[in-house]
């Protein structure tokens, strides 16, 4: 199982995932509510895997993905996006992140992002 840092700028998403997570047996280390956060949090935490919601007030997700692999190029990132977004899951994807999951997020998806991208 693994140390989560979650991504989202709304705090019901988090708790959401969190709580997915967390029945799935992986351990949430921190919660981050903006690209920024999710970058210092990145740091000091070193956790196995974020997941990073896209659109995001001050630093969005793909500019946050590609600071994090700055900080460590193995990171695992899986970004959360709601539909209509491709576009930017695409450049999310090309700044390295390992998978997507669209909102509103089924336990069974997450458990199969996360075992692929793990």
């Amino acid at each position: 199982m693994a140390t989560v840092l979650v991504t989202d700028d709304a705090a019901f998403m988090r708790m959401q995932l969190k709580d997915i997570l967390t029945k799935q047996g992986h351990e949430v280390v921190g919660e981050a509510s903006n690209g920024q956060e999710a970058i210092d949090m990145y740091s000091e935490l070193q956790p196995e895997l974020v997941t990073m919601d896209i659109t995001m007030p001050e630093v969005d997700g793909v500019a946050a993905v590609k600071e994090i692999k700055k900080i460590n190029p193995d990171a695992t990132v899986i970004m959360c996006s709601a539909m209509g977004q491709q576009g930017m899951v695409i450049e999310a994807i090309q700044a390295g992140a390992k998978d997507f999951i669209v909102k509103p997020f089924t336990s069974e998806r997450i458990e199969e992002a996360l075992a692929k991208a793990l």
